[in-house]
């Protein structure tokens, strides 16, 4: 069971996906911190200083806070947007990567000896 384990756990998927699950989890704290330090203040000035965290509902002695699920639904919704265009902007970099030119493959034995073919084709239809 540990050999089948140890097979499992050393494949390269498995240590890809550690991997981006560490990378994601750094690249998550640096969103949230864009938009709790940067976008929300901005977004507050813009909004008249409007904190949704405030904004509660009472109901006897239950307090529902939907503000907070408000500022919740709000920061996801920034965050989501965050990613979608870090992502594009990434993908758009990758495509021009790829779309650099490379060098031509060499020609493989059988593409040689068919050229060869026709080039003796080409010189007995001239004779």
């Amino acid at each position: 069971m540990w050999k089948e384990f140890k097979s499992f756990a050393l494949k390269g998927n498995v240590l890809d996906l550690a991997i981006g699950v560490i990378i994601g989890a750094a690249f998550g704290k640096i969103v949230s911190s864009l938009v709790s330090d940067i976008l929300m203040p901005i977004l507050g000035l813009i909004l008249g200083g409007l904190n949704f965290n405030g904004l509660v509902f009472t109901f006897g002695d239950a307090v529902i806070k939907y503000g907070t699920f408000l500022q919740t639904v709000l920061d996801f919704f920034i965050v989501a947007c965050s990613i979608f265009l870090i992502i594009k902007l990434l993908s758009k970099f990758k495509r021009k990567e790829e779309a650099k030119p490379s060098a031509p493959p060499a020609p493989t034995k059988e593409q040689i000896l068919l050229a060869e073919i026709r080039d003796l084709l080409k010189q007995r239809d001239v004779r």
